[in-house]
């Protein structure tokens, strides 16, 4: 009962004050407080180094006002896009460079401040380096009176260009020692190994890339996010759902659709060098109808010569709705390494190797996908298989 009151209570305080909930997804309290102590660092030590090397002259400011906007990006949201290095000291320095080319040839200042803003958007846009407090460089070198036109041309390289330089250096340090990625850097792409035109194991289940850029595309809108990162994180939010629900994926969610096969009449070793090209275990055969007639693997035609008919055992099927976690126990004997899914009429439409099963209960029970490149040990006995 106690326990019920103190839920309500907190629920009730969570809607009292839910506007001071964070906006941003992920964002927490600790995060937020680190951010403040990162933007400490990297502003005022900014302002000191620049301070140093140009002295304490009224013309001469320490630090510009948009450099703090960048740090609220720099130290609050290191893995957006417009917080990245270039984006920071690019488009700080190529808005400044926009502000005093218009403050130069256009004399109405309403004019002026509408212009700077819009080109720097422009330039910043074609030079891949956008980022909002570009758009605030542009209208201080539009608007800056006596330091600006003192500086001149040299006004975006100094102080703006050091400015932003000598934050994002701290930015670098400081999320280092956070243990944070920054530049931010999203997971590796996962590679199809076997030279097919299928999705390797761990994306087959969830959404891909082209979903994401139809999707977007028909949104026709813009969102402050890696399109990796995005992917990344729907295709854990997938699978997040699918275990919530029971985890029951079919055959035909998680098995590889362009299946390498021969047919029954091919010779032993055309059907070896599509199984080492492949970096396959196991080699559908089929007949003149291309329905399915057995299997061939390595152990069976290692050195055998001939149509690989005479060689052949039996294949070990499935139906497409088939669960695919039924077919667990058909590879228990340690001889089975892929199971042909198949329509009634025998023809093949897919197959599900152990690989592709392992990938869909380590994705179910959390475990991370290994680094491109770096093989787990033992992993010899499942890497080969298609």
């Amino acid at each position: 009962m106690q326990e019920r009151t103190s839920a309500r209570v907190g629920r009730a305080v969570k809607r009292r004050f839910a506007v001071f909930a964070p906006i941003l997804v992920g964002a927490t309290l600790r995060n937020r407080l680190f951010s403040a102590l990162g933007a400490i660092a990297g502003i005022s030590l900014t302002g000191l180094v620049c301070g140093a090397f140009l002295g304490d002259s009224p013309w001469i400011p320490l630090i510009v006002a948009p450099i703090g906007a960048s740090a609220v990006l720099l130290f609050a949201v290191p893995s957006s896009p417009l917080a990245q290095p270039w984006p920071i000291i690019g488009g700080n320095t190529l808005s400044a460079m926009v502000g005093i080319a218009v403050a130069h040839f256009i004399d109405v200042p309403v004019l002026a401040i509408g212009a700077g803003v819009s080109l720097a958007i422009v330039v910043m846009s074609l030079t891949r380096c956008l980022h909002p407090p570009g758009g605030a460089a542009a209208l201080t070198a539009v608007l800056g009176g006596k330091v600006v036109v003192g500086w001149g041309v040299l006004f975006p390289l100094l102080p703006v260009g050091i400015n932003s330089c000598l934050l994002v250096g701290v930015g670098l340090i400081f999320h280092k020692i956070m243990n944070h990625s920054y530049p931010h850097r999203p997971a590796p792409q996962v590679e199809n190994v076997h030279h097919t035109h299928d999705l390797p194991s761990q994306l087959r289940g969830g959404v891909n890339r082209q979903d994401i850029a139809v999707v977007l595309e028909r949104r026709d809108e813009s969102f402050d996010i890696d399109p990796d990162d995005l992917e990344g994180l729907i295709g854990d939010v997938v699978l997040q759902a699918l275990a919530r629900n029971g985890g029951d994926p079919k055959c035909q969610d998680i098995m590889s659709r362009d299946v390498i096969s021969v047919g029954q009449r091919m010779s032993c070793e055309t059907a070896r060098s599509l199984l080492l090209h492949h970096n396959i275990r196991t080699l559908p055969v089929t007949d003149y109808n291309d329905r399915l007639v057995g299997v061939v693997g390595l152990r069976n035609i290692i050195s055998a010569v001939g149509p690989v008919e005479d060689h052949m055992v039996p294949a070990v099927i499935a139906a497409p709705d088939s669960p695919a976690f039924d077919i667990v126990p058909r590879f228990a004997g340690g001889t089975t390494h892929g199971v042909v899914i198949t329509e009634k009429n025998g023809k093949i439409v897919g197959l599900v190797s152990q690989t592709d099963l392992l990938a869909t209960i380590s994705c179910l029970i959390g475990l991370k996908t290994p680094v491109i490149g770096q093989t787990p040990p033992h992993s010899h006995m499942v890497a080969a298989e298609n």
